[in-house]
This record gives C-alpha cells, sequence and structure tokens, in this order.
C-alpha cells in the first residue's frame, strides 16, 4: 500500500535535496531514495556530505545534519517520464512556496530535469547556477543519482563534492 513519502523540511537547512517524485518502492515504504539501483545515499556519503552511508529508512535523520528533502512532484511513479505537464506545473509553484518559506542555504537539485522544470531554463550546468530563482538561495544542480544514470560514480562524486565546500 503506497503511503506519502514526507517532505524533511525546517528553516535555515544547509542543503535541501529535491528530487523528481518517489519511486513506487519510495511510495510503498515511505522513504526517499528508497530503490536498491539508487546511489543517493552512497554518494552523499562517499562525497563526504555525511559521515556513514545511511539507509532509506534513516532519512528522517538528515535533518541532524541539516540536510532536507522534498521532490517537485509527490507522486511515486515507475519512471519521471510518467509525470504530466500539470503535475510539473503545479510542483513547481508548490516548491517555489517551500523555499521561500524555509530559506535553506543551498537547494541540491537532484537530476538537470527537476531544475529545469523547476526554473524553466532549458540550458543548465552541473553545479551552482548564475541566477537564483528565490532570491538569498543557491541553486545547485547535480545528477540524478538513480540507476538509471548511466555517468560513473567517479564523476558523481565529482559534482557531490563541491557541496561540500559550500556548507
Amino acid at each position: 500500500m503506497d503511503q506519502p513519502v514526507p517532505d524533511y523540511l525546517r528553516p535555515s537547512l544547509n542543503i535541501l535535496f529535491v528530487g523528481y517524485n518517489p519511486s513506487l518502492l519510495s511510495g510503498e515504504t515511505g522513504h526517499h531514495y528508497a530503490n536498491p539501483t539508487n546511489r543517493f545515499w552512497k554518494i552523499l556519503h562517499l562525497a563526504g556530505l555525511t559521515p556513514r552511508e545511511y539507509k532509506p529508512q534513516e532519512d528522517c535523520l538528515l535533518l541532524d545534519l541539516g540536510y532536507g528533502f522534498t521532490n517537485i512532484v509527490a507522486r511515486p511513479t515507475r519512471s519521471a517520464a510518467e509525470i504530466t505537464r500539470q503535475e510539473y506545473q503545479e510542483g513547481q509553484l508548490l516548491l517555489k512556496n517551500k523555499i521561500k518559506y524555509f530559506q535553506p542555504s543551498i537547494v541540491c537539485f537532484v537530476g538537470k530535469g527537476v531544475y529545469q522544470e523547476y526554473s524553466e531554463q532549458r540550458h543548465v550546468k552541473w553545479g551552482i547556477q548564475e541566477q537564483q530563482i528565490v532570491a538569498g538561495v543557491i541553486d545547485f544542480v547535480a545528477p540524478s543519482t538513480s540507476g538509471l544514470v548511466r555517468m560513473r560514480l567517479d564523476e558523481l562524486l565529482k559534482v557531490y563534492a563541491i557541496l561540500l565546500e559550500r556548507i
């Protein structure tokens, strides 16, 4: 049975991680990045952002490290390709409001497409974006950690390690 995957938010987070939407397994378990093929937890640890490799069931514990979680779309799907234009438009507005309200230092978009939907910009580079969508909040674009992404682990780590320099 699906259960909502909760946002983990509080004011003044160091980093707010924003994904496309929950996977089907995340929807079943109620935890972020729950699919065992997703490298999110491993990448955070290997990039130096966490002291150990956390499990999806421990996602709420990252609030203690100053990290939060949300998605641009809340509905779990097999792949991001199933997300509708309307869901992205509604999610974009909700996400901007969350960012304005909670004012994290950095918003890390886990996937270039997430940021493209949020910012309505097509040409996006990895790392810190020149333009801020919400004043005072750094927008950071990182590769998706999905097992479907074919970037090598060392390439992913280079991008995520830049976050460590900013917090």
